[in-house]
C-alpha cells in the first residue's frame, strides 16, 4: 500500500504551537529581565503567588492549581527555592498530610529587588504590543487557562485527586 501523502498545512494553524511559541519567547524575555535577581519567571510566578495570599499560605496543589501546574513540576521548582531559603515547607496544622509554602524573609526580600526588573519587563512589553493589546492577550488567555472543556477526561480525574 502507497503512502498517502498528508496535505500540508498552513503555517501557525495549530494554536498550541503558537501558543508554545509565543510562551518560550515570553518566558525567554521575562528570564533575562529577571536575571539581576536570580529568579526565573517561574520562580517569579511562584513567590508572587505565595505572597499573594499573605497568611494563608498555600499546599502544593493549592499552587500547582493556581498556576495550572502539576503538582510534581511545583515540587521540582521549589526546591531551589527552599535550598536557597526562600521558602519553607512545613507541615499544616489542620491536614498533616499536606505542607504549607511559606515565604521566607530572605523570599520576601528577593522578591521585593525582582519586582522592579519584572515591572520593567511588564512596562517593555506593553509599550512594544500596547496596553489595551496586551490586556485583552491576558483576559483571553484566561479563558484559555480557565476553559474546564479544554481539559481531557484524564487530567480531570488527575485533577480531583490531587
Amino acid at each position: 500500500m502507497a503512502e498517502q501523502e498528508l496535505p500540508i498545512m498552513e503555517r501557525n494553524r495549530c494554536n498550541c504551537a503558537a501558543l508554545r511559541k509565543a510562551s518560550r519567547h515570553m518566558t525567554l524575555f521575562y528570564d533575562a529581565a529577571l536575571e539581576p535577581s536570580g529568579l526565573r519567571s517561574t520562580q517569579f510566578a511562584m513567590l508572587t503567588e505565595i505572597h499573594r495570599r499573605g497568611d494563608a499560605a498555600p499546599s502544593i496543589g493549592d499552587l500547582a492549581e493556581a498556576l495550572v501546574m502539576d503538582q510534581s513540576t511545583i515540587g521540582q521548582n521549589l526546591r531551589p527555592l527552599q535550598r536557597d531559603g526562600l521558602v519553607t515547607l512545613e507541615r499544616d496544622e489542620a491536614d498533616r498530610r499536606s505542607r504549607q509554602i511559606k515565604l521566607t524573609r530572605a523570599g520576601r526580600s528577593r522578591l521585593a529587588d525582582a519586582r522592579p526588573l519584572w515591572l520593567a519587563a511588564q512596562e517593555k512589553f506593553e509599550n512594544g504590543f500596547g496596553k489595551r493589546a496586551a490586556a485583552e492577550l491576558r483576559n483571553l488567555l484566561a479563558e484559555i487557562a480557565g476553559d474546564p472543556s479544554l481539559v481531557p477526561e484524564r487530567a480531570e480525574s488527575h485533577h480531583q485527586k490531587a
